[in-house]
């Protein structure tokens, strides 16, 4: 009997917890849809056809040897 009693109990608050997170969630989308976004500010703003940056293969530095990769490798220890 007590066994099914705190089958129960756990049931009921697995339960609980399942509604207040679906209650949590539907606040945060109201209150995401509520949020109107806008346009940055007009100091900020770029100039007709400059978008936002995207990187770009050759825009990334390349690896340039280092004093350490120009020295004998050490001993062989296998």
């Amino acid at each position: 009997m007590e066994t099914l009693i705190t089958i129960a109990a756990i049931a009921l608050l697995v339960a609980l917890g399942m509604r207040l997170i679906h209650r949590l969630n539907a606040q945060h989308d109201a209150r995401i849809a509520a949020h109107h976004f806008r346009e940055p500010l007009p100091a900020i703003r770029r100039p007709p056809g400059h978008g936002h940056p995207t990187p770009r293969v050759h825009d990334t530095p390349s690896r340039q040897a280092s004093p350490a990769d120009s020295r004998a490798p050490g001993p062989d220890l296998s």
